[in-house]
């Protein structure tokens, strides 16, 4: 236990003498925000960062995704930890990139701040000496499941298959034979605390494409046929289902349009929306699902218009380790305090730690730092010492924990988790959920 603390105390150390450097990486990721699949400049400074401080570096992964090994050179569990480089699209956002209006609204900068924060602690030499098995930090595309028709640009080149990054690592062999995750994200709760436990809904992706027939709008609207009305139809009817929802199953449907039409003096013949359709289970994703599927359908119906629909593998519910969130808990309450420790409920939001969650033991604490509404214009990190340095040693701290004494709590841990399904079982689920139809009357 003693030892266990000393290497605690030079892991904490370490960060302390680089804590103006981790904060200022955080906050240049924020002034340059990229969206999924783009982000090469996040992508260079986190792999520059790992080179220079030693690690073994593989870029790359799932076009931008960039891993930095940890290896104690003895035998023990592999831990991830992870942290996403991705923004958001956000107009208007304070920190948001002029051209592109991407901004970073979700506080992924802090995330890579936090992840980078643990690496420079475990590479004290000291603490390193004391640790058995294998660390993986894994920086990963894509999060934020936006972008959905540039997405399935890049499925059909063959580029990605899945439209999140820790599932593209997962398909790509990154996670065969990792045993534990974890990844701390920002939050909005009670600020100045470290959130523990909770869960998120899963979610699949919609990209919709009414076709009409355009005609002159005022001189000969009769001869065509109007796929913004269908839409308009479609939309309501979705509307129309929601109290079929039920409450424990946490179900959110929430189309946008995308494309409206292509002129106001033309007919509408091209109307396209994207929607998720979010559950806290699948069985309540599919049947939605389906109600969506029937409403789009009957928007085409009603004007005579054709609707092509496209389903996508969105993200899997995601459940938390309890025994994982408690050697974390005890990590975080000594850095702020037991009453600083907060509970998290079941969030309706969703994250592809989901899907990592259904394969190796995982949490995904929260670091409450921010103000505004999350994927907000007014969103923004607050406190970086909580959102980088001492989220990133919780998390470190915690894998000292796991590692540490012959890696006992880890082989643990990593020998007792009953995985909700196999890699090769999570892979033909995520499949099991594409689809492509077209309808016409």
């Amino acid at each position: 236990m003693a030892e266990r603390a000393n290497l605690k105390s030079s892991f904490s150390s370490a960060i302390n003498t680089r804590s103006d450097e981790l904060e200022r990486i955080a906050r240049d990721i924020l002034e340059h925000p990229e969206s999924g699949y783009r982000e090469v400049r996040t992508s260079k400074i986190v792999a520059d960062w790992f080179r220079a401080n030693g690690f073994e570096v593989q870029t790359g992964i799932a076009k931008t995704g960039v891993i930095g090994t940890y290896d104690t050179g003895k035998p023990g569990p592999h831990i991830a930890v992870m942290g996403e480089l991705d923004s958001l699209i956000v107009p208007g956002h304070a920190h948001a990139d002029q051209e592109t209006s991407a901004a970073h609204a979700c506080g992924h900068h802090a995330q890579i701040g936090s992840l980078l924060t643990t690496a420079s602690g475990l590479v004290e030499a000291s603490v390193k000496q004391g640790l058995d098995g294998k660390v993986s930090f894994m920086a990963t595309p894509a999060e934020e499941y936006i972008e959905l028709e540039y997405r399935e640009e890049l499925l059909a080149k063959g580029e990605i298959e899945f439209f999140g990054g820790k599932q593209e690592f997962i398909k790509l062999g990154f996670f065969d034979d990792v045993d534990i995750a974890m990844l701390t994200h920002t939050g909005g709760e009670t600020p100045g605390t470290l959130g523990i436990g909770g869960s998120n809904n899963g979610m699949i992706g919609k990209t919709i494409q009414f076709v009409g027939k355009a005609a002159h709008a005022g001189g000969s609207p009769h001869l065509g046929v109007n796929a913004l009305n269908a839409a308009h139809i479609a939309l309501a009817a979705i509307h129309a289902q929601r109290e079929t929802f039920r409450d424990a199953d946490t179900v959110r449907v929430h189309p946008i349009i995308t494309k409206g039409g292509a002129a106001v003096n033309s007919v509408p013949a091209d109307v396209r929306l994207e929607t998720y359709v979010r559950a806290s289970n699948v069985p309540a994703i599919l049947s939605t699902s389906e109600k969506v599927d029937r409403a789009l359908r009957a928007g085409a119906l009603a004007t005579g218009a054709t609707v092509n629909i496209s389903t996508n593998p969105g993200y899997l519910p995601a459940k938390y380790d309890p025994r994982l969130t408690e050697i974390y808990r005890h990590n975080a309450s000594s850095l702020i305090g037991d009453d600083n420790v907060i509970e998290l409920n079941h969030s309706s939001g969703c994250t592809d730690v989901g899907d990592v969650s259904q394969i190796i033991s995982t949490i995904q604490p929260t670091a409450n730092a921010t103000s505004g509404n999350g994927h907000g214009i007014d969103y923004l990190v607050e406190n970086y010492d909580l959102a980088v340095i001492k989220a990133g040693k919780a998390m470190g701290m915690t894998v000292i924990d796991l590692l540490a004494d012959d890696a006992e709590k880890g082989k643990k841990i990593a020998g007792t988790f009953k995985a909700p399904m196999t890699i090769s079982e999570y892979l033909a689920r995520m499949r099991s959920f594409r689809s492509s139809v077209t309808y016409e009357e």
